[in-house]
């Protein structure tokens, strides 16, 4: 490989396409390798497949289908979580109530948009969820509220607070040290902090529990 291959690849946001449908990810695949930024480094069709893809690929992002034979969306969220993979996953899906694409959320997802989203735009949550960001519908924020703060909540610092109320704006540590006047090494003990009080593995899940609590 090239020296301006491989920066190329490092560069692209590597998607992990999963649908049952062939029709699906081929129109999927199609659309997104046309992106200057964005490469198909895989598809799926279940669960299963989901986390094989993952394992074999290291995308970037997983776009997710909810609902599949053989293991679903909220499935395979769970497995990755427990595999332990930093891919970031943007749930695409039909369904239009916000309570079926709650469980998806509660699980890991950092985002949903529906499958008659626009091409532009569906690229656009791709380049969003990917930079750090969590793409929640205020149906579905507001869900979240009402199901109340967990008991964490009181486990969290002031400074904790404050940090986390950057996590989940989508900042980086670098910009949390800058916007909260700290070295960028403490802003980076206090999210390993919370990470372990909330009992989350990553910064989607801690920018989660912020819109549950109100905080985001």
């Amino acid at each position: 490989m090239t020296a301006d291959a491989a920066r190329e690849r490092h560069e692209k946001i590597r998607v992990l396409v999963v649908d049952d449908h062939p029709v699906v990810r081929q129109g999927l695949r199609t659309f997104l390798d046309l992106q200057d930024d964005i490469t198909v480094v895989g598809e799926a069709h279940d669960s299963a497949s989901c986390l094989a893809g993952v394992a074999a690929t290291e995308p970037d992002v997983v776009l997710l289908d909810l609902k599949m034979p053989g293991g679903d969306g909220v499935e395979a969220l769970h497995g990755l979580r427990q595999a332990g993979s930093t891919a970031r996953v943007l749930v695409i899906t039909s369904f239009t109530d916000p309570a079926a694409v709650l469980p998806a959320v509660r699980a890991g997802a950092a985002g949903y948009v529906y499958k008659d989203v626009d091409p532009p735009a569906l690229a656009a949550a791709i380049r969003a969820v990917h930079a750090g960001h969590v793409l929640l519908h205020p149906d579905v924020a507001r869900l979240l509220a009402e199901s109340g703060p967990p008991p964490e909540a009181t486990h969290l610092t002031a400074r904790e607070l404050e940090v986390l109320a950057e996590v989940a704006r989508g900042r980086s540590n670098r910009e949390i040290a800058r916007a909260l006047g700290l070295a960028e090494k403490t802003v980076k003990t206090h999210v390993s902090a919370i990470l372990t009080k909330l009992g989350v593995q990553d910064r989607t899940q801690a920018a989660l529990y912020a819109v549950r609590t109100g905080l985001g």
